[in-house]
């Protein structure tokens, strides 16, 4: 789909959108393009609202097709609501459901006028209605043999006219990195197991050389001679070699400064080991490297829109089988950090690759803060299902940032609390600690397993279960791979460290 931004002018042919502000049942006084338009077709807009009570509510949508008096094919009226609050996400929203409207027609012209404000420039809402309709429009078809020709979108062009077209494509370039980003996350999160595994992780991931990051890739044999037995151990039951992969990318000023650091879980398959998961539902487990995911498509919006701070993104990569090599439940690892863990369940095994991978993070680079991702637990599903993620933080400032951050965005975390009253359930006799807690309040105590590998490095984990997939699909995804995550640390990075 190309998109291209243009000067105000009534469409005289194809599909036609006009965004409507709010106004009441009484009626909505149509301006500029629209006017012009409605004159031409004889009121045929003005009659079709009236019959409709169409308000121009936010979101909410009325089709006229083909008016009497001209040339076009339909004309969609969308609702803007009022538009002195609208921003960046509600502008996305909107261009989803533009999406939605037009993606049957071969091409189609998005008139939006009188936008700005308070909450953000006409030029930028305008770029971020054409991202709206990029994230909506991402297909996952590559498997595909044979499918009806209706399912297929025919949107081929796409021309979003504005009160200012040239800042509109200015603030695009930006957008537009972000949605491959997303797009990116997206294509890795939806492949099958069989396709995507540790090493064919870090080959997709090599493609992010092209956007300048650097990478590089740390097999078994480096990761025993850091000891890090706490990752290995749940990768020795596959025949594919666990990796940790390290993407750099240094966009500030002073490429020696500290980086932020973003950490993604990235069991590519969890069978659960030795303590094998119920065979119901197995199929979503190659999903489970969802927070790699995000990783690699966030250094790919970062690169592409040229973010001048510097971030190191790190995965820790594995595919958790239970063949005669597994790891057994009870058994002792040593982690880098030097901490013994009792394995109690081999199917709390993400805490286990995070452990050494966070530590190695500040081991190596110093960052000035620690974000990781991860699809950790399932209880996060039961207390926030799919309208949040799971927060948890070692620094009130950190965590404020991260939560504006995904407000801003649409992408909601929600902050859980920690303590040595949860921190104590992971005492084990035997070692410094056991891999789970006594069954109650599990995210939690995850997240203060986590923080035992923590220094006094300022650090929030993301347990993000439940929003990396949706089956049903959400305003801006369709059913799948939502690529939740690279919008927020995106948002996040650029308010924070981006100043």
């Amino acid at each position: 789909m190309n998109i291209t931004f243009a000067k105000i002018a009534v469409p005289a042919q194809g599909a036609v959108v006009f965004g409507v502000a709010e106004g009441s049942k009484s009626g909505i006084k149509l301006s500029g393009a629209a006017a012009k338009f409605d004159k031409q077709a004889g009121g045929a807009l003005t009659r079709a609202i009236k019959a409709a009570e169409f308000t121009g509510k936010r979101e909410k949508t009325l089709t006229i097709v083909a008016p009497a008096g001209t040339r076009v094919t339909r004309v969609i009226l969308v609702g803007l609501g009022n538009t002195s609050t609208l921003d960046e996400t509600a502008a996305e929203r909107i261009g989803a459901v533009i999406y939605d409207a037009v993606s049957r027609d071969t091409a189609a012209a998005v008139v939006l006028e009188g936008l700005g404000g308070a909450k953000a420039k006409a030029g930028d809402l305008v770029a971020h209605v054409a991202g709206g309709v990029e994230l909506k429009s991402y297909r996952f078809a590559k498997y595909r043999t044979k499918e009806e020709s209706d399912a297929k979108p025919r949107i081929k062009t796409l021309v979003f006219q504005s009160d200012d077209a040239a800042a509109a494509k200015k603030s695009h370039v930006a957008v537009a990195a972000v949605a491959a980003g997303v797009f990116f996350t997206r294509d890795l999160v939806t492949e099958p197991a069989n396709i995507i595994y540790p090493q064919s992780f870090v080959a997709r991931a090599k493609e992010l050389t092209a956007d300048g990051i650097k990478v590089e890739a740390l097999g078994v044999a480096a990761m025993q001679k850091l000891g890090m037995g706490a990752l290995l151990g749940v990768g020795q039951g596959s025949r594919r070699e666990s990796q940790l992969l390290v993407l750099r990318w240094d966009g500030a000023k002073d490429k020696k400064a500290p980086p932020v650091a973003i950490v993604g879980k990235g069991v590519t398959f969890d069978t659960g080991g030795i303590s094998l998961k119920p065979p119901g539902g197995m199929w979503d487990m190659k999903w489970d490297m969802g927070g790699a995911g995000i990783v690699v498509g966030l250094m790919r919006a970062l690169a592409r829109r040229k973010a001048p701070v510097n971030v190191i993104g790190l995965c820790g990569l594995v595919e958790n089988m239970p063949d005669g090599n597994a790891q057994r439940p009870g058994d002792v690892v040593t982690s880098m950090s030097g901490q013994t863990i009792e394995v109690l369940n081999t199917d709390a095994e993400g805490r286990l690759v995070l452990a050494d991978v966070l530590w190695y993070a500040q081991e190596r680079f110093k960052p000035r803060a620690i974000v990781d991702l991860a699809t950790l637990t399932g209880a996060i599903i039961q207390a926030l299902a799919e309208h949040y993620a799971g927060l948890f933080a070692n620094n009130d400032e950190l965590a404020d940032q991260l939560a504006a951050a995904g407000k801003h965005v649409g992408e909601r975390l929600w902050r859980l609390p920690m303590g040595d009253e949860y921190d104590k359930d992971l005492r084990s006799p035997i070692a410094d600690m056991k891999n789970i807690g006594g069954g109650k309040a599990g995210s939690i105590t995850a997240a203060q397993f986590l923080q035992r590998f923590i220094k006094d490095t300022p650090w929030a984990h993301l347990d993000i279960a439940g929003v990396v997939w949706n089956e049903k699909g959400t305003a801006l995804a369709p059913g799948g791979a939502t690529g939740y995550g690279v919008r927020l640390l995106n948002r996040f990075i650029q308010d924070a460290y981006e100043k």
